[in-house]
């Protein structure tokens, strides 16, 4: 392999790959990323069994060739060198890689190309649906909240992300046990064939990050015996493995509108200042905030008080002005769900919907998007 590219569009590749670089692993390969060339383009891929992103970099080729370099030292020295021309070349005797740019030359000992892991591409298998780019990117950051972490809960289907495709629609879900989050979105066509599928929570994750910047909508595939999943965009692949399960049946756990006693329409903004300067009390008191709704006396308008105390250092209590529909109503919620809650609402206002104190609290932006957050109460003292 003998090529010539820009630094600045080497290291931007090499940033990509290499979140998909194993930190740790029985195989030493995994801690490499793969540099090849492909239809007159570098092909930069990291691979940790787990997920697989594989970015494409404009090169100038000479000659054709593989090798897997260590990610952190190759980053690392590209990382360093002067905004210039890097010129690439392996030699497939020793399997070494010569880097040179300007004063700068370096070889670096690789792993033969052949015992990287295999990726399935999207030229493969058939396009299931087209998710334009950036709304992928703001559902992934509304959603992943909501899913089980690892050290938490040991169920590997609570630690996913549903995507649920059926006709122009798709719907994304995660639920901890605690909390669930779901947003519903239109696609530009319809899918090719209705189908369900769970994906690691810090997968799509990372998906959120690498593609979310794509100008063109990503296009999804599933491989044929549904083990993993692609998204492809114009310059990057995405590859991750599919968790193999049953997801819950999230829809019985959001109770119907009609059953709400109090419905109050708040501020986000101000809802979301409360809360983080009453988080610095709730935290000494078991990360509980009490929420009190009161509804205004027709000269007045109702408000939201919102109530910490914490023995240890003493009380903080906020009020905000909200417009209540219904009954007075109370309820405790854990002060970081509330705020991770509030996070993934970008609308102006929104609507804070519940029953009794022993129900769950329902949030849901006010003219905004198909979007449902619902968090568990906690018992009050």
């Amino acid at each position: 392999m003998r090529l010539a590219c820009l630094q600045e569009n080497l290291k931007r590749g090499l940033a990509l790959a290499g979140h998909a670089v194993a930190g740790r692993s029985s195989l030493p390969v995994l801690a490499n990323i793969l540099l090849a060339t492909e239809s007159g383009r570098l092909k930069l891929a990291g691979n940790n069994l787990e997920i697989g992103i594989t970015a494409l970099v404009g090169a100038k080729v000479e000659e054709d060739g593989a090798i897997t370099i260590p990610a952190k030292l190759l980053s690392d020295l590209v990382g360093n060198l002067p905004n210039d021309t890097v010129e690439l070349e392996v030699d497939p005797r020793t399997q070494t890689l010569t880097v040179t740019c300007r004063g700068t030359k370096a070889n670096i000992k690789g792993i033969d190309a052949d015992e990287f892991p295999a990726m399935p591409a999207l030229g493969d298998e058939p396009v299931l649906a087209y998710i334009p780019a950036e709304l992928l990117r703001k559902v992934v950051g509304q959603v992943v909240v909501a899913a089980a972490a690892e050290n938490t809960n040991p169920n590997p289907i609570l630690q996913g992300v549903l995507i649920r495709l059926s006709g122009t629609q798709a719907t994304f879900a995660a639920i901890d046990g605690y909390r669930l989050a779901v947003r519903t979105i239109e696609l530009p066509e319809a899918v090719a064939h209705d189908a369900e599928l769970v994906i690691p929570s810090k997968a799509m994750a990372e998906l959120g990050r690498t593609l979310g910047d794509s100008e063109n909508p990503i296009a999804m595939s599933i491989t044929p015996n549904g083990g993993q999943v692609i998204f492809h965009s114009d310059t990057v692949d995405f590859v991750s493995r599919v968790i193999d399960g049953k997801f819950p049946d999230y829809e019985r756990f959001v109770p119907p509108a009609s059953n709400n006693t109090t419905r109050s329409v708040i501020s986000t903004a101000e809802f979301s200042r409360a809360v983080k300067r009453i988080a610095l009390f709730s935290q000494a008191a078991g990360n509980i905030v009490t929420l009190t709704m009161e509804r205004g006396d027709g000269s007045e308008p109702g408000r939201l008080l919102l109530n910490a105390n914490a023995a240890e250092i003493g009380e903080s209590v906020e009020a905000i002005s909200a417009l209540i529909n219904g009954d007075d109503g109370k309820l405790a919620l854990n002060v970081r769900y509330l705020q991770e809650a509030l996070g993934a609402i970008d609308t102006d206002q929104v609507a804070l919907e519940t029953q009794t104190p022993n129900s769950p609290g329902v949030f849901r932006p006010i003219g905004g998007d198909e979007y449902l957050h619902l968090v568990m109460p906690m018992r009050i003292p």
